[in-house]
């Protein structure tokens, strides 16, 4: 028997197909087969730590366990931790349980996001309609995260918003953000204000519906010495280096 799709989920098919045939090194995105390695995000206290962010994040068990290990790490980093693309606040979340568990108050966690969807965008490799994932409200993202003045959350689309923060140093940037635009601007925005030793963690970097972020993040890095690094779980790592003379 066969099953009639509803129009809206055949529209969808139809577009993600077409989007899928248009990518550049569509090959590339292959699924590769599951493989017996250790996967600590499954278990221990990491695992009651994403229970807690799960219903207001769309960001997979391995995919938290890479931010909250960046994260850490940045601790010992000078300056604030910054998140552009919160959506329902379930990473930011993560990122206030690494300084709560740190003990950590000197550092401030910054969070950007419209609460309206996806902004116009029409670069190569984009394929969010605008408004999508407009499913949230600064309202409930800022009941879970404030937290006396060591929270911020900036409502509005980027990069305006930047210019309260202009004066800031980061140690750890998580961006989100899904489009060649808003990834290009956060881009160039956080990279001259992150420390040496600092991370950046991209959450779109190898997904097919986010290849025009993978598109900005590589013509932004072209020539400069930081060299992404793409991880199997669709993410990309940038560390900031030194100053060399």
């Amino acid at each position: 028997m066969f099953h009639l799709m509803k129009p809206a989920v055949l529209r969808s098919a139809v577009r993600n197909t077409i989007h899928w045939l248009r990518l550049p090194d569509a090959s590339q995105y292959a699924p590769e087969a599951s493989r017996p390695i250790f996967r600590p995000y499954r278990a221990g206290a990491f695992r009651a730590i994403y229970a807690a962010i799960a219903p207001y994040t769309l960001v997979s068990p391995d995919r938290a366990h890479i931010i909250y290990s960046c994260a850490r790490q940045a601790l010992r980093i000078q300056g604030d931790f910054i998140e552009c693309g919160v959506y329902r606040g379930g990473t930011a979340m993560l990122l206030k349980h690494v300084l709560g568990e740190a003990g950590e108050r000197r550092k401030r966690l910054l969070l950007f996001d419209s609460f309206e969807g996806m902004p116009e965008n029409d670069a190569q490799g984009d394929s969010y309609r605008p408004g999508e994932m407009s499913d949230t409200t600064y309202e409930d993202v800022a009941k879970r995260v404030l937290d006396g003045d060591q929270v911020e959350v900036f409502k509005g689309f980027i990069p305006g918003t930047f210019d309260a923060v202009r004066n800031h140093e980061f140690a750890f940037a998580h961006v989100d953000v899904d489009i060649y635009q808003s990834i290009k601007d956060c881009c160039e925005f956080i990279y001259p204000r992150l420390n040496p030793g600092g991370w950046i963690v991209f959450d779109d970097y190898g997904f097919p519906s986010c290849a025009g972020g993978r598109r900005a993040i590589d013509e932004f890095f072209a020539g400069r010495p930081e060299n992404p690094i793409v991880l199997p779980t669709g993410q990309a790592l940038v560390v900031k280096l030194p100053d060399v003379p």
